[in-house]
């Protein structure tokens, strides 16, 4: 059996002018990266404005297993049949992380014959985004103990600084690290931390900038330490912003690239769903609504983390209204969810099928919650058998869910065609009355507890002593408004990722609370979550080589 890249390098990829024209795009609207990539242009985004809007789906997953799910290749799936079908479809993707590219989890290129490509390129530099948004984020942090260094002219109180270093990689020893150890002239010492490039608060405001003034609006409003008057000192203040937006003009704008079957695809921005919020630019979804009759997007880990942040975070940023969602399970994650080991998953077992298919239970009804009509499908293993596959059709017809087989892993888009029909009759014959879990208005804490109750089934939220008086000061600077982004293990529902299934009488534990003022949420740290991962015992970057040839092996 083939690796997911030998299939991606015997791709035969046309020239990216040529998938562009399939939307209406003009190869002088484009930016090239090679012949294979390349960005839109403002020009482009411009002509469009006046277009009406295609169809927005979503698609989410229940809980995974640590391998995951295949929700970006059932996305790739999905994009390729409605175009088999004669629809005019793009597919609106996230950047893959180094990190889980060298980790554990792979990228985020799809799978099988359901992928996009330059698959190898994607997953690694790719078109340089996430290096300019490091870079952005470590000149604010180069020039925030600069200003101290030089006299702090601003009074900036050295124990309150609040802005993180990033690198987009595993690297746990940079949790927690000492700067400005040496000489005078090295600077003053003091703790500092690392975040991974994906949970950095400039990676979310490139996702939810509409523009480079909304880009440059949103940079100047990053809250990077507090005076000793208790003040919040921004970016802004430190004469940041023109030089990091510089930085980042480039990255800002959308990629394009191609799937297998060169069905254009959007692939922009890269933030986690477990520690971010999850979801692709806004730009390069609103452009390609503005492109095609049908977009079809993805967002992070499980219904409880992307799609929740999709919704009560891009939409509400954005003024998007999902018209249905697609929610991708597994035979083999309900069982997994159904307390069976990663080693027996591929036998048959019904008990632990009934065990487990309660996690796709709490999911339905969560999306159920937001007035979006929803179609589950199997991601198809070739393990399954008849009886599991009967089992959950019945379970999910009953709830009032659509319900079809996927096998775009194995035949692209042709393995799509059943998961196509049903998305297409969902949207022909149900109509979307898409809201909001919360509003506005609804205090912070208020608005965590509704989060860990009504999506997570959590009986209560514990917040430590630390999380309860960040939330009263970011209340008092006048954030109280604004959506939160809750940073969760994707395995569980709830912040412990040994209880899987659908847990009850739990309790969340919110351990730190911050303001993400530009990105515009506030983000509640739960349970042992970290902003820097580490990497696995093995990790997937011992398998990685180049041959002789240049040629990159060993990727996945």
């Amino acid at each position: 059996m083939k690796t997911d890249i030998e299939i991606a390098q015997e791709a035969k990829m046309i020239p990216i002018r040529d998938v562009a024209a399939k939307l209406g795009i003009e190869e002088d609207e484009l930016e090239l990266y090679g012949k294979y990539k390349a960005k839109l242009s403002d020009e482009l985004e411009e002509r469009i404005q006046d277009n009406p809007d295609g169809k927005l789906i979503l698609v989410t997953a229940i809980n995974p297993t640590p391998a995951g799910e295949g929700k970006t290749t059932v996305s790739v799936g999905l994009g390729e049949a409605l175009c088999k079908k004669g629809k005019k479809a793009v597919i609106a993707l996230r950047e893959p992380s180094l990190g889980p590219c060298f980790g554990v989890k792979g990228g985020a290129a799809g799978g099988g014959y359901a992928q996009v490509v330059p698959m190898d390129e994607l997953n690694l530099h790719f078109t340089g985004d996430f290096h300019a948004i490091t870079s952005a984020n470590n000149l604010l942090a180069a020039m925030l103990d600069n200003h101290i260094q030089q006299g702090n002219a601003l009074d900036i109180d050295t124990r309150q600084i609040v802005w993180k270093r990033c690198l987009d990689m595993n690297d746990r020893v940079l949790r927690n690290v000492v700067v400005g150890l040496g000489n005078k002239t090295d600077g003053f010492v003091r703790e500092d931390h690392f975040t991974i490039t994906v949970a950095s608060e400039i990676m979310a405001i490139l996702c939810l900038a509409e523009d480079i003034r909304d880009l440059k609006e949103r940079l100047a409003k990053i809250i990077v330490a507090y005076n000793r008057s208790g003040e919040p000192v921004t970016a802004a203040d430190l004469h940041a912003v023109g030089a990091m937006a510089a930085l980042l003009k480039d990255a800002i704008k959308p990629n394009m690239i191609q799937t297998l079957e060169n069905t254009p695809a959007l692939v922009h921005g890269g933030p986690f769903a477990n520690i971010a919020h999850g979801c692709n630019s806004i730009r390069a979804t609103k452009m390609g609504l503005k492109l095609a009759d049908y977009v079809v997007t993805e967002a992070g880990f499980g219904a409880d983390l992307g799609a929740e942040k999709f919704f009560d975070i891009k939409c509400r940023k954005a003024g998007l209204k999902p018209d249905a969602v697609v929610l991708v399970a597994t035979v083999r994650a309900l069982k997994y969810n159904g307390g069976i080991p990663k080693t027996e998953l591929s036998e048959e077992n019904l008990d632990a099928l009934s065990k487990g298919i309660v996690n796709l239970e709490k999911h339905i009804e969560n999306l159920q919650k937001y007035g979006v009509p929803v179609v589950v499908t199997l991601n198809h293993f070739v393990s399954d058998t008849q009886a599991e596959l009967d089992f959950i059709k019945k379970f999910c017809e009953d709830r009032g869910c659509e319900f079809a087989l996927s096998d775009v892993w194995a035949k692209g888009g042709e393995g799509g065609s059943e998961l196509a029909d049903k998305v297409l009759y969902t949207l022909e014959n149900k109509k979307s009355d898409f809201k909001l879990l919360y509003e506005d208005e609804l205090p912070l804490e208020e608005k965590i507890l509704k989060i860990a109750r009504e999506i997570y089934g959590a009986s209560n939220v514990v917040f430590e002593p630390a999380a309860k008086k960040a939330l009263e000061r970011i209340t008092a600077l006048g954030f109280g408004s604004l959506p939160v982004c809750m940073a969760k293990n994707q395995y569980s529902l709830s912040d412990d990722p040994a209880k899987l299934g659908r847990p009850e009488g739990f309790d969340i534990h919110v351990r730190e609370v911050y303001v993400s003022a530009g990105a515009g949420f506030i983000v509640a740290i739960t349970g042992t979550i970290m902003t820097m991962p580490g990497l696995p015992k093995k990790p997937a970057a011992e398998n990685v080589d180049v041959d002789d040839n240049g040629k990159i092996v060993g990727l996945f």
